[in-house]
């Protein structure tokens, strides 16, 4: 199984997380089924142009610039961002996670068979493949290259064959260095966006695997490109058995953008006070093939969910530690708990169905079964949730305002220190106090209230 990762030019955003969620949750279920799965995941570090004509800047250098470093400093940064997210999340890590800047050797080998096998031409600014010779592209979305006009979903770029031709191997700019680039049979450059996953995904899962996941945005164009010169490379077809794309999250049923001022990623969920949690379960109430529409007001609305779930199991464990006993059980409860299970298991067999998978959970909770059974049902369920629910990980923690005489004076005066900082809008001093405070054993939360002070091992 792979799944496409960030680009790590900036933050993932809360639509990135839920393809990210999604992919956690089939691998989950999955194993759950009691299939072996190894799943592959990348880091886009490299390669990824802000346009699809495979012309503009590199989203890295682009980030490079906007925050006056070099792009391996903002790929280090973004990436090491993603993993805390992805934690918070509790998205379960990859057995194996690949760098594209790790697989340049591989990538080149890629273009070099694409090349002896006739599959490439070279322009001006790169080395690209040519759609016209692959029998076939485009059916991951039943649209054959003749029919993708040009504009309709690329940009025009006079030095191509054919719209629908992608860039393999690019060329460095002749009037300025870039952070990131290599030499190559062709010229000095970087590797084009699609073909990492490819030489990624082959040299780890072979020349055909089972499962490739993504969002629904990659379809048209990233992932029939992978097609294409995967399966022009090695003769071999299917490339992938099965293709899962999550859909778009819209928020207040408009796309994300940032001229919209409605882009957010999970640093923006936690300043509004929510736990990270309470977004995972908001992902798991609606079908991941379904437009899922983010609200404030349905994200407080999943918070009340989750943390009445997670009170409702507290309680029942707490019971069930007091009366460890298990009595003997009635045929009607023992019929009711299998019912449970067996439905459970439908569910999320019925192509990940987890609102209805939430919905039995929700049924065993308020049920008449014993409690010991209640909590080891919810506990077997939460193995795909994932949402920590008999630990209570959703619950909304209880922080203090500054004024709070628990907080010791030295966190106070850094927390007041950054809160000049950021009325002075200085991020950078901001986010530098932020650090101190975490690495003294707490945690800073902005509120409509105020910030909150939290102590990391606390409750």
């Amino acid at each position: 199984m792979y799944s496409c990762g960030p680009t790590v030019y900036d933050y993932a955003h809360i639509g990135n997380f839920r393809t990210y969620v999604m992919a956690d949750v089939l691998r989950r279920v999955l194993r759950y089924l009691d299939y072996e799965v190894v799943l592959v995941s990348n880091i886009t570090d490299v390669g990824h142009l802000v346009s699809n004509a495979d012309e503009g800047e590199d989203k890295l250098e682009k980030g490079a610039r906007r925050e006056g470093k070099t792009a391996w400093d903002i790929a280090k940064k973004y990436t090491e961002i993603y993993f805390e997210h992805e934690k918070k999340l509790n998205i379960l890590p990859p057995d194996i996670r690949c760098k594209a800047t790790d697989y340049i050797k591989q990538q080149i080998e890629l273009v070099r068979i694409l090349e002896k096998k006739g599959f490439i031409y070279k322009t001006g600014d790169g080395i690209y493949f040519d759609t016209g010779k692959f029998q076939g592209y485009g059916g991951l979305t039943g649209q054959a290259a003749d029919d993708q006009k040009a504009g309709a979903r690329v940009e025009v770029n006079p030095d191509k064959k054919h719209p629908a031709d992608f860039a393999l191997w690019k060329f460095s700019p002749t009037d300025k260095k870039r952070d990131m680039e290599w030499d190559s049979p062709w010229g000095t450059g970087f590797p084009g966006w699609h073909i990492e996953c490819s030489a990624m995904a082959m040299a780890h899962l072979g020349d055909q695997f089972d499962i490739h996941v993504g969002g629904s945005d990659l379809k048209q164009i990233h992932h029939n490109n992978e097609i294409a010169q995967s399966e022009a490379a090695t003769g071999k077809s299917p490339f992938v058995k099965y293709w899962i794309h999550g859909e778009f999250l819209m928020v207040d049923g408009e796309k994300m953008s940032k001229s919209k001022n409605n882009f957010y990623n999970l640093e923006n969920i936690l300043e509004k006070g929510f736990e990270p949690l309470t977004l995972r379960y908001l992902y798991l109430s609606t079908h991941y093939r379904s437009f899922l529409n983010f609200t404030w007001e349905g994200l407080a609305a999943a918070q009340t969910g989750v943390s009445n779930l997670c009170s409702l199991l507290r309680e029942v464990s707490q019971t069930s530690q007091q009366n460890p006993k298990r009595t003997a059980l009635s045929e009607e409860k023992l019929t009711k708990i299998q019912s449970f299970s067996d439905r459970f298991r439908a569910a999320v067999e019925n192509d990940l169905a987890m609102p209805e998978a939430l919905a039995i959970a929700w049924e065993v909770a308020k049920s008449n079964i014993p409690t010991p059974d209640k909590r080891d049902l919810i506990a077997d369920f939460d193995q795909i949730f994932g949402l920590d629910i008999l630990k209570g990980q959703a619950l909304p923690r209880q922080g203090l305002a500054l004024s709070d005489p628990q907080i010791p004076e030295n966190i106070r005066v850094l927390a007041q220190q950054r809160e000049a900082a950021r009325k002075n809008q200085d991020w950078k001093t901001a986010d530098e106090l932020r650090k101190k405070i975490e690495s003294l054993g707490y945690q800073i939360e902005d509120s409509p209230a105020g910030p909150k002070i939290y102590a990391i091992a606390g409750p």
